[in-house]
Protein backbone atom coordinates (compact mmCIF):
# COMPACT_ATOMS: atom_id res chain seq x y z
CA UNK A 1 0.00 0.00 0.00
CA UNK A 2 1.32 3.27 -0.83
CA UNK A 3 1.32 5.39 1.96
CA UNK A 4 -1.07 8.92 2.33
CA UNK A 5 1.10 12.20 1.77
CA UNK A 6 0.99 13.69 5.43
CA UNK A 7 4.33 16.18 4.68
CA UNK A 8 6.00 17.72 2.16
CA UNK A 9 7.87 15.02 0.80
CA UNK A 10 10.80 17.32 -0.95
CA UNK A 11 12.01 18.90 2.29
CA UNK A 12 11.84 15.30 4.34
CA UNK A 13 14.35 14.39 1.69
CA UNK A 14 16.46 16.88 2.70
CA UNK A 15 15.63 16.76 6.53
CA UNK A 16 18.27 15.56 8.88
CA UNK A 17 15.92 14.31 11.66
CA UNK A 18 17.05 10.96 12.94
CA UNK A 19 15.09 7.85 12.58
CA UNK A 20 13.87 6.15 15.09
CA UNK A 21 13.73 2.10 15.58
CA UNK A 22 12.29 1.28 18.71
CA UNK A 23 12.42 -2.86 19.13
CA UNK A 24 10.85 -4.12 21.77
CA UNK A 25 10.03 -8.03 23.02
CA UNK A 26 6.89 -9.43 25.36
CA UNK A 27 8.28 -10.70 28.60
CA UNK A 28 11.93 -10.41 28.50
CA UNK A 29 13.63 -10.04 31.46
CA UNK A 30 17.05 -7.46 32.23
CA UNK A 31 19.12 -10.48 33.37
CA UNK A 32 18.69 -12.49 30.59
CA UNK A 33 21.20 -11.34 27.92
CA UNK A 34 25.03 -12.00 28.18
CA UNK A 35 25.98 -8.59 28.38
CA UNK A 36 24.35 -8.22 31.49
CA UNK A 37 26.55 -11.24 32.91
CA UNK A 38 23.86 -12.86 35.25
CA UNK A 39 21.91 -15.97 33.33
CA UNK A 40 23.62 -18.41 30.48
CA UNK A 41 22.23 -16.94 27.75
CA UNK A 42 23.61 -16.81 24.13
CA UNK A 43 22.91 -12.92 22.95
CA UNK A 44 26.10 -12.40 20.72
CA UNK A 45 24.08 -9.89 18.76
CA UNK A 46 22.57 -7.74 21.45
CA UNK A 47 26.23 -7.94 23.49
CA UNK A 48 27.72 -6.11 20.28
CA UNK A 49 25.09 -3.60 20.33
CA UNK A 50 25.32 -2.89 23.79
CA UNK A 51 29.09 -2.76 23.47
CA UNK A 52 28.26 0.16 20.45
CA UNK A 53 25.83 2.01 22.42
CA UNK A 54 24.31 2.75 26.30
CA UNK A 55 23.02 -0.25 28.34
CA UNK A 56 21.01 0.77 31.39
CA UNK A 57 20.98 -1.53 34.45
CA UNK A 58 18.10 0.36 36.47
CA UNK A 59 15.85 0.16 33.53
CA UNK A 60 12.01 -0.20 35.44
CA UNK A 61 8.52 -1.33 34.11
CA UNK A 62 6.07 0.92 35.85
CA UNK A 63 3.26 -1.64 35.35
CA UNK A 64 4.76 -4.93 34.62
CA UNK A 65 2.58 -6.54 32.35
CA UNK A 66 1.01 -6.25 28.74
CA UNK A 67 -1.55 -2.93 28.17
CA UNK A 68 -0.95 -1.28 30.70
CA UNK A 69 3.23 -1.08 30.09
CA UNK A 70 2.33 -0.55 26.69
CA UNK A 71 -0.08 2.14 26.86
CA UNK A 72 2.63 3.66 29.13
CA UNK A 73 5.08 2.86 26.67
CA UNK A 74 3.39 4.53 23.72
CA UNK A 75 1.88 7.63 25.13
CA UNK A 76 4.69 8.41 27.76
CA UNK A 77 2.09 8.70 30.77
CA UNK A 78 1.58 6.18 33.63
CA UNK A 79 -1.37 3.63 33.41
CA UNK A 80 -3.49 4.79 35.66
CA UNK A 81 -3.08 8.59 33.71
CA UNK A 82 -4.03 7.05 30.31
CA UNK A 83 -6.79 4.98 32.18
CA UNK A 84 -5.53 1.38 30.57
CA UNK A 85 -4.48 -0.22 34.08
CA UNK A 86 -5.49 -3.84 32.77
CA UNK A 87 -5.01 -6.15 29.96
CA UNK A 88 -7.45 -6.57 27.06
CA UNK A 89 -9.32 -2.95 27.91
CA UNK A 90 -8.99 -0.84 24.89
CA UNK A 91 -6.59 2.45 25.02
CA UNK A 92 -8.69 5.29 24.66
CA UNK A 93 -9.19 6.60 21.21
CA UNK A 94 -7.90 10.52 22.85
CA UNK A 95 -4.85 9.52 24.20
CA UNK A 96 -2.24 10.61 22.29
CA UNK A 97 1.37 8.89 21.06
CA UNK A 98 4.80 9.37 20.42
CA UNK A 99 3.73 8.41 16.69
CA UNK A 100 1.02 11.56 16.72
CA UNK A 101 3.93 13.62 17.64
CA UNK A 102 6.41 12.30 15.00
CA UNK A 103 3.78 12.58 12.53
CA UNK A 104 3.42 16.46 13.08
CA UNK A 105 7.32 16.45 12.34
CA UNK A 106 7.28 14.81 8.62
CA UNK A 107 8.10 11.11 10.21
CA UNK A 108 6.69 8.07 8.28
CA UNK A 109 5.31 6.01 11.62
CA UNK A 110 4.97 2.10 11.33
CA UNK A 111 3.89 -0.89 13.93
CA UNK A 112 4.70 -4.07 13.26
CA UNK A 113 4.01 -7.09 15.23
CA UNK A 114 1.99 -7.52 18.79
CA UNK A 115 -0.31 -4.62 19.54
CA UNK A 116 -2.67 -5.66 22.38
CA UNK A 117 -3.97 -2.17 22.80
CA UNK A 118 -7.14 -2.49 21.27
CA UNK A 119 -9.31 -4.82 23.97
CA UNK A 120 -11.15 -7.73 23.34
CA UNK A 121 -11.59 -9.74 21.32
CA UNK A 122 -7.77 -10.61 20.27
CA UNK A 123 -8.38 -11.17 17.07
CA UNK A 124 -10.18 -8.85 15.60
CA UNK A 125 -8.72 -6.08 12.56
CA UNK A 126 -7.53 -2.64 14.02
CA UNK A 127 -9.24 -0.47 11.88
CA UNK A 128 -7.25 2.90 10.74
CA UNK A 129 -7.79 6.26 12.50
CA UNK A 130 -7.65 6.55 16.03
CA UNK A 131 -7.45 2.78 17.49
CA UNK A 132 -3.83 3.02 15.82
CA UNK A 133 -2.64 6.39 17.83
CA UNK A 134 -0.64 7.53 14.93
CA UNK A 135 1.03 4.67 13.78
CA UNK A 136 -0.61 5.64 10.03
CA UNK A 137 1.83 4.80 7.16
CA UNK A 138 2.49 1.15 7.40
CA UNK A 139 0.47 -1.48 9.80
CA UNK A 140 1.11 -4.87 9.95
CA UNK A 141 -0.17 -6.02 13.35
CA UNK A 142 -1.99 -8.49 15.47
CA UNK A 143 -3.86 -7.83 18.60
CA UNK A 144 -2.52 -10.42 20.63
CA UNK A 145 -1.62 -14.07 19.64
CA UNK A 146 1.20 -16.10 21.13
CA UNK A 147 0.75 -18.56 17.94
CA UNK A 148 4.66 -18.35 17.30
CA UNK A 149 4.47 -21.22 14.54
CA UNK A 150 1.80 -20.04 13.04
CA UNK A 151 2.50 -16.01 12.35
CA UNK A 152 -0.54 -13.81 10.99
CA UNK A 153 -0.84 -10.54 11.04
CA UNK A 154 -3.19 -7.65 9.20
CA UNK A 155 -1.71 -5.51 7.20
CA UNK A 156 -2.37 -2.33 6.63
CA UNK A 157 -6.12 -1.79 5.77
CA UNK A 158 -6.87 -5.61 4.90
CA UNK A 159 -9.83 -6.94 7.05
CA UNK A 160 -8.66 -10.28 7.05
CA UNK A 161 -5.23 -11.73 8.67
CA UNK A 162 -2.62 -12.79 6.84
CA UNK A 163 -0.91 -16.56 7.13
CA UNK A 164 2.43 -16.81 7.00
CA UNK A 165 4.63 -19.96 7.45
CA UNK A 166 8.04 -20.18 9.76
CA UNK A 167 8.89 -18.65 13.11
CA UNK A 168 7.10 -15.54 14.18
CA UNK A 169 9.62 -13.62 15.40
CA UNK A 170 11.29 -14.22 11.40
CA UNK A 171 8.27 -12.75 10.21
CA UNK A 172 8.04 -9.98 11.54
CA UNK A 173 12.15 -8.83 11.15
CA UNK A 174 11.23 -9.46 7.63
CA UNK A 175 8.43 -7.50 7.15
CA UNK A 176 10.81 -4.65 9.51
CA UNK A 177 13.18 -5.09 7.04
CA UNK A 178 10.91 -4.35 4.17
CA UNK A 179 9.78 -1.38 5.69
CA UNK A 180 13.34 0.40 6.22
CA UNK A 181 14.01 -0.53 2.35
CA UNK A 182 10.47 1.41 1.60
CA UNK A 183 10.52 4.46 3.92
CA UNK A 184 14.71 4.49 4.17
CA UNK A 185 13.97 8.29 2.41
CA UNK A 186 12.74 9.63 4.85
CA UNK A 187 12.45 10.09 8.47
CA UNK A 188 10.95 7.14 10.42
CA UNK A 189 9.44 6.06 13.15
CA UNK A 190 8.72 2.32 13.33
CA UNK A 191 8.20 0.18 16.93
CA UNK A 192 8.91 -3.60 15.70
CA UNK A 193 6.95 -6.00 18.80
CA UNK A 194 8.27 -9.28 19.34
CA UNK A 195 5.41 -11.70 20.93
CA UNK A 196 8.35 -13.99 22.51
CA UNK A 197 9.86 -14.79 25.08
CA UNK A 198 6.69 -14.48 26.21
CA UNK A 199 5.32 -18.29 27.19
CA UNK A 200 4.28 -20.97 25.26
CA UNK A 201 7.94 -21.57 25.77
CA UNK A 202 8.22 -24.49 23.78
CA UNK A 203 7.18 -22.74 20.54
CA UNK A 204 10.37 -22.18 19.16
CA UNK A 205 12.81 -23.88 16.22
CA UNK A 206 14.04 -26.78 17.28
CA UNK A 207 18.23 -25.72 16.31
CA UNK A 208 17.71 -23.15 19.24
CA UNK A 209 16.18 -25.60 21.86
CA UNK A 210 19.15 -27.70 21.04
CA UNK A 211 21.31 -24.78 22.28
CA UNK A 212 19.97 -25.39 26.18
CA UNK A 213 20.26 -28.63 27.23
CA UNK A 214 17.72 -29.04 30.44
CA UNK A 215 20.07 -30.13 33.24
CA UNK A 216 22.85 -27.99 31.76
CA UNK A 217 21.73 -24.61 33.19
CA UNK A 218 22.52 -23.34 36.22
CA UNK A 219 19.23 -21.72 38.30
CA UNK A 220 19.55 -18.90 39.68
CA UNK A 221 19.92 -19.03 43.52
CA UNK A 222 15.76 -17.43 44.29
CA UNK A 223 14.27 -20.43 42.04
CA UNK A 224 11.78 -22.68 43.90
CA UNK A 225 9.94 -25.41 42.03
CA UNK A 226 11.31 -24.63 38.65
CA UNK A 227 10.32 -25.96 35.18
CA UNK A 228 13.55 -26.48 33.43
CA UNK A 229 12.14 -26.82 30.06
CA UNK A 230 10.48 -23.92 30.48
CA UNK A 231 13.08 -22.20 31.28
CA UNK A 232 15.46 -23.85 28.30
CA UNK A 233 12.41 -22.36 25.89
CA UNK A 234 12.73 -18.74 27.52
CA UNK A 235 16.16 -18.77 27.16
CA UNK A 236 16.08 -19.92 23.35
CA UNK A 237 13.21 -17.84 22.52
CA UNK A 238 15.84 -15.39 23.58
CA UNK A 239 19.04 -16.25 21.44
CA UNK A 240 16.11 -16.67 18.44
CA UNK A 241 15.36 -12.95 18.78
CA UNK A 242 19.16 -12.21 18.90
CA UNK A 243 19.77 -13.89 15.61
CA UNK A 244 16.95 -11.76 14.13
CA UNK A 245 17.91 -8.71 15.56
CA UNK A 246 21.44 -9.16 14.57
CA UNK A 247 19.60 -9.04 10.59
CA UNK A 248 18.23 -5.87 11.46
CA UNK A 249 20.95 -4.68 12.37
CA UNK A 250 22.34 -5.87 9.32
CA UNK A 251 20.09 -4.34 7.37
CA UNK A 252 20.37 -1.03 8.72
CA UNK A 253 24.15 -0.94 7.68
CA UNK A 254 23.63 -2.13 4.13
CA UNK A 255 21.00 0.85 3.93
CA UNK A 256 23.22 3.15 4.93
CA UNK A 257 21.12 4.02 7.77
CA UNK A 258 22.87 3.21 10.90
CA UNK A 259 24.54 6.33 11.68
CA UNK A 260 21.42 8.85 11.95
CA UNK A 261 18.94 6.20 13.03
CA UNK A 262 18.24 5.86 16.86
CA UNK A 263 17.71 2.15 17.88
CA UNK A 264 16.61 1.16 21.24
CA UNK A 265 16.10 -2.23 22.37
CA UNK A 266 13.70 -2.92 25.43
CA UNK A 267 10.77 -5.41 26.60
CA UNK A 268 7.42 -4.50 28.15
CA UNK A 269 8.02 -6.14 31.20
CA UNK A 270 9.96 -8.91 32.37
CA UNK A 271 9.27 -12.71 33.87
CA UNK A 272 9.77 -14.31 36.85
CA UNK A 273 10.45 -17.85 35.84
CA UNK A 274 9.93 -19.68 39.43
CA UNK A 275 11.62 -16.78 41.11
CA UNK A 276 10.77 -16.15 44.98
CA UNK A 277 8.44 -19.78 43.40
CA UNK A 278 6.12 -17.26 41.23
CA UNK A 279 5.61 -17.35 37.44
CA UNK A 280 4.94 -14.99 34.58
CA UNK A 281 5.00 -10.93 35.52
CA UNK A 282 3.15 -8.58 37.29
CA UNK A 283 4.96 -8.58 40.75
CA UNK A 284 7.17 -6.39 42.16
CA UNK A 285 10.29 -8.68 42.24
CA UNK A 286 13.32 -7.75 39.74
CA UNK A 287 12.22 -10.28 37.79
CA UNK A 288 9.30 -8.85 36.93
CA UNK A 289 9.67 -5.24 36.81
CA UNK A 290 13.80 -5.18 35.50
CA UNK A 291 13.90 -4.85 31.87
CA UNK A 292 16.72 -5.09 28.93
CA UNK A 293 17.49 -1.56 27.42
CA UNK A 294 19.88 -0.58 25.37
CA UNK A 295 20.24 2.52 23.31
CA UNK A 296 22.32 3.59 20.10
CA UNK A 297 22.72 6.80 18.08
CA UNK A 298 26.28 6.58 16.91
CA UNK A 299 28.63 10.09 17.72
CA UNK A 300 25.78 10.91 19.50
CA UNK A 301 25.47 8.48 22.57
CA UNK A 302 28.25 6.95 23.76
CA UNK A 303 29.08 4.06 22.95
CA UNK A 304 30.09 0.64 25.53
CA UNK A 305 28.59 2.88 28.55
CA UNK A 306 26.90 0.78 31.65
CA UNK A 307 24.20 3.54 32.93
CA UNK A 308 23.06 3.54 36.43
CA UNK A 309 20.20 5.80 35.26
CA UNK A 310 16.81 5.42 36.57
CA UNK A 311 14.84 4.75 33.29
CA UNK A 312 11.07 3.19 33.61
CA UNK A 313 9.15 2.79 30.87
CA UNK A 314 6.80 6.13 30.99
CA UNK A 315 10.09 7.71 30.31
CA UNK A 316 10.82 6.19 27.19
CA UNK A 317 8.67 8.46 24.35
CA UNK A 318 9.73 11.52 26.10
CA UNK A 319 13.47 10.95 26.19
CA UNK A 320 13.13 9.12 22.39
CA UNK A 321 11.72 12.98 21.48
CA UNK A 322 13.97 14.43 23.22
CA UNK A 323 16.86 12.64 21.34
CA UNK A 324 15.43 13.31 18.00
CA UNK A 325 15.55 16.92 19.21
CA UNK A 326 11.50 17.33 19.24
CA UNK A 327 9.49 19.04 22.11
CA UNK A 328 8.18 16.92 24.35
CA UNK A 329 4.40 17.50 24.83
CA UNK A 330 2.39 18.55 28.44
CA UNK A 331 0.39 15.51 28.25
CA UNK A 332 3.16 13.32 28.74
CA UNK A 333 4.33 12.70 32.57
CA UNK A 334 6.74 10.70 31.83
CA UNK A 335 10.55 12.07 31.77
CA UNK A 336 13.26 13.54 28.91
CA UNK A 337 16.21 11.96 30.21
CA UNK A 338 17.98 12.97 26.88
CA UNK A 339 20.06 15.82 28.62
CA UNK A 340 21.20 13.52 31.14
CA UNK A 341 21.95 10.67 28.27
CA UNK A 342 24.34 13.72 26.36
CA UNK A 343 25.64 14.81 29.60
CA UNK A 344 23.82 18.22 29.76
CA UNK A 345 22.21 17.78 33.07
CA UNK A 346 22.62 15.35 36.43
CA UNK A 347 18.69 15.99 36.97
CA UNK A 348 18.23 12.21 37.58
CA UNK A 349 15.19 10.69 38.64
CA UNK A 350 15.34 9.63 42.37
CA UNK A 351 12.55 6.89 42.20
CA UNK A 352 10.29 5.13 39.84
CA UNK A 353 6.45 4.10 40.66
CA UNK A 354 5.94 0.82 40.32
CA UNK A 355 2.28 -0.95 40.44
CA UNK A 356 -0.04 -3.82 39.88
CA UNK A 357 -3.43 -2.04 39.81
CA UNK A 358 -5.60 -5.17 38.95
CA UNK A 359 -3.90 -8.71 39.87
CA UNK A 360 -5.60 -11.67 37.77
CA UNK A 361 -4.85 -15.07 36.76
CA UNK A 362 -1.82 -14.73 35.75
CA UNK A 363 -0.41 -13.45 38.98
CA UNK A 364 -0.47 -16.14 41.78
CA UNK A 365 -1.05 -13.36 44.01
CA UNK A 366 -4.97 -12.07 44.10
CA UNK A 367 -4.41 -8.46 44.66
CA UNK A 368 -2.97 -5.58 43.73
CA UNK A 369 0.19 -3.43 45.12
CA UNK A 370 1.79 -0.23 44.52
CA UNK A 371 5.88 0.64 45.12
CA UNK A 372 8.74 2.31 44.04
CA UNK A 373 12.03 1.54 42.44
CA UNK A 374 15.28 3.48 43.26
CA UNK A 375 18.36 2.72 42.58
CA UNK A 376 19.35 0.71 45.10
CA UNK A 377 15.93 -0.29 47.22
CA UNK A 378 12.50 -1.87 45.90
CA UNK A 379 9.21 -1.43 48.49
CA UNK A 380 5.95 -1.95 48.04
CA UNK A 381 2.93 -2.60 49.59
CA UNK A 382 -0.41 -4.84 49.10
CA UNK A 383 -3.60 -3.50 49.47
CA UNK A 384 -4.84 -6.41 51.59
CA UNK A 385 -1.59 -6.16 53.64
CA UNK A 386 2.02 -7.13 53.52
CA UNK A 387 5.55 -4.86 52.44
CA UNK A 388 8.42 -5.85 51.05
CA UNK A 389 11.62 -3.75 51.32
CA UNK A 390 15.26 -5.25 49.33
CA UNK A 391 18.12 -3.70 49.62
CA UNK A 392 19.92 -4.88 45.80
CA UNK A 393 23.43 -3.75 46.82
CA UNK A 394 23.34 -6.23 49.57
CA UNK A 395 20.83 -8.43 48.41
CA UNK A 396 21.19 -9.08 44.75
CA UNK A 397 18.34 -12.37 44.44
CA UNK A 398 15.77 -10.22 46.91
CA UNK A 399 16.44 -13.13 49.52
CA UNK A 400 15.87 -11.07 52.45
CA UNK A 401 12.54 -8.47 53.58
CA UNK A 402 13.97 -5.63 55.10
CA UNK A 403 10.47 -5.17 56.91
CA UNK A 404 11.33 -8.56 58.30
CA UNK A 405 14.72 -7.13 60.15
CA UNK A 406 15.38 -5.30 62.84
CA UNK A 407 16.98 -1.38 62.11
CA UNK A 408 15.45 -0.56 58.82
CA UNK A 409 12.26 1.79 60.58
CA UNK A 410 13.53 4.90 59.19
CA UNK A 411 14.35 3.33 55.21
CA UNK A 412 10.90 2.15 55.78
CA UNK A 413 9.37 5.46 56.51
CA UNK A 414 11.39 6.79 53.76
CA UNK A 415 9.78 4.65 51.40
CA UNK A 416 6.50 4.81 52.44
CA UNK A 417 6.84 8.59 52.14
CA UNK A 418 8.42 8.34 48.43
CA UNK A 419 5.06 6.15 47.85
CA UNK A 420 2.50 8.85 49.41
CA UNK A 421 4.18 11.64 46.74
CA UNK A 422 4.13 9.03 43.59
CA UNK A 423 -0.08 8.49 44.97
CA UNK A 424 -0.51 11.97 45.25
CA UNK A 425 1.40 13.06 41.88
CA UNK A 426 -0.76 10.31 39.87
CA UNK A 427 -4.24 11.11 41.64
CA UNK A 428 -3.76 7.45 42.85
CA UNK A 429 -6.33 6.40 45.22
CA UNK A 430 -4.95 2.92 45.47
CA UNK A 431 -8.44 1.63 45.94
CA UNK A 432 -9.52 -2.10 44.73
CA UNK A 433 -9.96 -3.20 40.92
CA UNK A 434 -14.20 -1.74 40.89
CA UNK A 435 -13.60 1.66 42.54
CA UNK A 436 -10.41 1.98 40.44
CA UNK A 437 -12.62 1.37 37.37
CA UNK A 438 -15.69 3.48 38.75
CA UNK A 439 -12.91 6.60 39.83
CA UNK A 440 -11.66 6.38 36.24
CA UNK A 441 -15.25 6.19 34.37
CA UNK A 442 -14.60 2.88 32.60
CA UNK A 443 -16.62 0.76 34.92
CA UNK A 444 -19.30 -0.62 31.86
CA UNK A 445 -16.33 -1.56 30.30
CA UNK A 446 -14.75 -3.16 32.87
CA UNK A 447 -17.73 -5.41 34.07
CA UNK A 448 -17.64 -6.32 30.22
CA UNK A 449 -14.24 -7.47 30.19
CA UNK A 450 -15.07 -9.59 33.15
CA UNK A 451 -17.47 -11.71 31.32
CA UNK A 452 -14.82 -12.32 29.22
CA UNK A 453 -12.34 -13.83 31.91
CA UNK A 454 -15.06 -14.95 34.63
CA UNK A 455 -12.41 -17.58 35.92
CA UNK A 456 -10.24 -14.74 36.78
CA UNK A 457 -13.14 -12.17 38.22
CA UNK A 458 -13.95 -15.19 40.20
CA UNK A 459 -10.33 -15.46 41.47
CA UNK A 460 -10.27 -11.83 42.28
CA UNK A 461 -13.33 -11.61 44.03
CA UNK A 462 -12.36 -14.43 46.38
CA UNK A 463 -9.03 -12.81 47.40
Amino acid sequence: MQPTPTHDREQNLVSKSPNILYVFTDQMRASAMGCAQSEPVHTPCLDRFAAQGVRFENAIANTPVCTPSRASLITGRHAWTCRNIVNDIRLPEEERSIADVLKKQGYRTGYIGKWHLDGWPRDAPIPPGRRRHGFDDYWAAYDCTHDYLHPRYYLNDDLEPTYAEGYDVDVHTDLAIGFLEQFQDDPFCLFLSWGPPHSPYDQVPQAFLDQYPLYEIPLRPNVEGVDRAAIAGYYAHITALDVAFGRLMEALDRLSLSENTIVVFSSDHGDMLWAQGRVKKQQPWQESIGIPLIARWPDQLPAGEVSDLLVSVVDHAPTVLGLAGVSVPKWMNGLDLSPVLRGESTDEPQSAFIAEYVSFGQSSIYQPWRGVRTKRHTYARWLQGGTLLYDHATDPYELRNLVHEPGHQALLEDMENELQEWLDRLDDPFLPPDACFHTLGRTEEWEARKTYFPRWARRRNSS
